[in-house]
């Protein structure tokens, strides 16, 4: 059933359908469309278009057919309707005959989609920020696990500075707040009804949209209708979003890759995570590390692709936005499982302790200590810096750690350094020594994991 055809003397070609027709993916808002559907039929029985008995009628009808869609029993796949709004009308009118005609009295498809749209992303964020909660606990779990763990920091993918591992689950801990908190800007902004807004220049019906908002849970009602039924910064802020957390998830993972690798050897990945080799019976591959890696790149395609639709179009709706809600709907969709698979990561995990000592010991990642051990005795930093580099070169032409030169062949470089130096050199030293805020001292670590927790626990409640 078109809600167009008074006008045309014929039907859409087939391929014009293909084209134009959005059931087949906006079906996914069809309790979001009811939903609204219903608060419209009160709101054109106080407006007076609506009888009593008429309203009842609708909701009744529109209830029966909400609880179906909740319940997955609609049947979308056979129907030849153009989109969602039009399925909902036809199942309507096919139940209650010309009084479902009247429904769509002072209403537009425009201020209907972007209603239905803006309600289908405002459920989907509030799942999306538990899955971001989920993957910082199992981060702070991970920590937990392995509270006395150290291993190499990179910088340039060079070991760097010794850190504990769970001063690295911190840092995308971290992260993943920020990705909660811009989903949580995202929901008050999004807030705004458009219903009643008409197809761009309001209504002639005496409608109280301040109560269809209330209604409908939102904060207020778009307060400009022009902009209403065009504006889909709300899409392009959850699709930034997807893909900024996308991008720690991403980036989360090629560490993980690259800690599980038989050259790192700092964790191992279980089963349930992991894939074989149909040729290679030796081979455990961290696919689910990779497909999360390579699903980034997928959601940052769907952001860009809707801001370059979006960056031409005049005021108002135009058709081109339909193109919306593809990428968001597969967008979420990829943050939704990627954020799960990353909790069955993190979960499963275990790390090589000893292992991953032995690499943190490695790389002279204490050159710096030893730099700040000769500031401490009056030497310039950049003296110092260059001092230490010495040392290094030395210990490299030796073949040895810095720690395990002797007193005297690091004199050699400098005749300040004394038997005091190995303690700064030891590799708790190191980390415990940096225990300004954020540092990775074993005690400010460890009361930020329990900290953490306990946000955790009250974000949760």
């Amino acid at each position: 059933m078109a809600l167009w055809g008074g006008r045309f003397q014929s039907g859409s070609s087939d391929m014009f359908k293909q084209v134009n027709d959005s059931l087949p993916f906006d079906h996914v808002m069809a309790v979001e469309d009811i939903w609204g559907s219903i608060v419209w039929s009160r709101a054109l029985k106080d407006a007076g278009v609506l009888t009593v008995d008429e309203q009842q009628q609708l909701e009744n009808a529109l209830s029966s057919l909400k609880a179906k869609a909740e319940a997955g029993e609609l049947d979308f796949a056979s129907s030849f309707e153009e989109d969602i709004h039009s399925f909902v009308e036809a199942t309507l009118t096919a139940e209650l005959g010309d009084i479902a005609r009247k429904l769509h009295t002072g209403r537009s498809r425009n201020d209907q989609v972007a209603t239905d749209f803006r309600l289908w992303c405002r459920s989907h964020l509030d799942s999306l920020r538990v899955d971001c909660l989920s993957v910082i606990q199992a981060l702070l779990k991970a920590a937990k696990r392995h509270e006395n763990a150290i291993l190499p920091g990179y910088t340039h993918l060079q070991r760097a500075q010794p850190v504990y591992f769970a001063h690295w689950c911190l840092a995308y801990v971290e992260m993943l707040k920020r990705d909660v908190s811009r989903i949580e800007d995202l929901q008050k902004r999004l807030n705004q009804c458009p219903l009643g807004s008409g197809a761009l220049a309001g209504t002639t019906f005496p409608v109280d949209r301040y109560k269809i908002a209330a209604e409908l849970g939102f904060d207020s009602p778009c307060l400009n209708s022009l902009d209403a039924v065009s504006d889909r910064d709300f899409v392009l802020e959850l699709l930034f979003n997807a893909s900024t957390s996308m991008m720690h998830l991403s980036r989360m993972a090629e560490d993980l890759i690259f800690y599980n690798s038989g050259e790192a050897g700092f964790l191992h990945l279980g089963d349930s995570v992991t894939s074989g080799s149909s040729l290679m019976p030796q081979k455990k591959n961290p696919d689910a590390l990779e497909l999360m890696r390579g699903k980034c790149g997928r959601v940052f395609g769907n952001l860009q692709g809707l801001l370059v639709t979006m960056k031409g179009l005049p005021l108002a709706y135009n058709k081109d936005m339909q193109e919306d809600k593809e990428g968001a709907i597969d967008s979420v969709n990829q943050w939704h499982i990627c954020l799960c698979i990353a909790v069955e990561v993190l979960n499963s995990l275990s790390l090589n302790e000893e292992r991953c000592r032995i690499a943190a010991q490695q790389g002279y990642a204490n050159a710096t200590e030893l730099a700040d051990y000769l500031v401490a005795k009056g030497i310039p930093f950049r003296t110092a810096h260059d001092i230490a580099g010495q040392a290094v070169v030395l210990a490299i032409s030796k073949g040895k750690a810095l720690e395990h030169l002797s007193v005297e062949e690091l004199q050699t470089v400098h005749a300040d350094i004394q038997d005091d130096v190995y303690a700064v050199l030891e590799l708790e030293a190191v980390l415990n020594k940096r225990n300004v805020l954020g540092g990775t001292n074993k005690e400010l670590v460890t009361r930020a994991v329990y900290a953490e927790l306990e946000k955790l626990d009250q974000l949760k409640a």
